[in-house]
């Protein structure tokens, strides 16, 4: 029997040992930092959509109006929405003005929406959240959050607020389709 070269043997545990390491550092790195995720739905368009790739930080501080993939709490899927409310925030949609606190704010992911609808439609319904939840403000430990697309969004108005538990990252990075590969603001 032919006994194995050592440079073989070498080489080859050398080619092990850096597979091991590379593995481990992409599983460390999706548990911890980032995770890819896919857009289902169109719940988002114009900004996302269905089938769009995406990158998602985990190591970011959640804000007003950012982009989040979360849990979703009616179920086993995961969704994409925009945060509009954190903890404390008082929401009122009246004629297609978004008043958080009081305060009206711009909402410019939605101009490509306005500027498609009927002069005498509005793109989001009239609420508040005494009306959609019960509650006054958005409790501590939780979010509300709503589609892009809000017409056909299944978002917050639907199913409540969402805990801060069940988000699983902030949408940084679209990576698929080529051709919109970027960051996403």
């Amino acid at each position: 029997m032919k006994s194995v070269n050592p440079k073989f043997k070498e080489e080859l545990f050398s080619w092990i040992k850096a597979i091991v390491v590379a593995l481990l550092i992409v599983l460390i790195s999706r548990q911890f930092f980032i995770t890819p995720s896919i857009v289902k739905g169109e719940s988002m368009m114009p900004n996302l959509h269905d089938g769009d790739r995406i990158i998602l930080s985990k190591m970011t501080r959640i804000d007003r109006f950012d982009e989040i993939a979360f849990h979703a709490p009616d179920s086993d899927d995961n969704y994409v929405k925009r945060v509009i409310g954190i903890p404390g925030d008082s929401i009122v949609m009246k004629e297609d003005n978004l008043y958080i606190n009081g305060v009206v704010y711009e909402e410019p992911y939605l101009d490509k929406q306005r500027s498609d609808l009927p002069s005498n439609q509005s793109l989001t319904e009239d609420f508040n959240l005494k009306q959609l939840t019960g509650e006054q403000h958005v409790p501590d430990g939780y979010l509300f959050v709503l589609g892009d697309n809000r017409l056909i969004s299944k978002d917050s108005r639907y199913f409540g607020f969402i805990s801060e538990e069940s988000v699983i990252g902030d949408v940084k990075i679209r990576i698929w389709p080529l051709n919109t590969f970027g960051i996403l603001k």
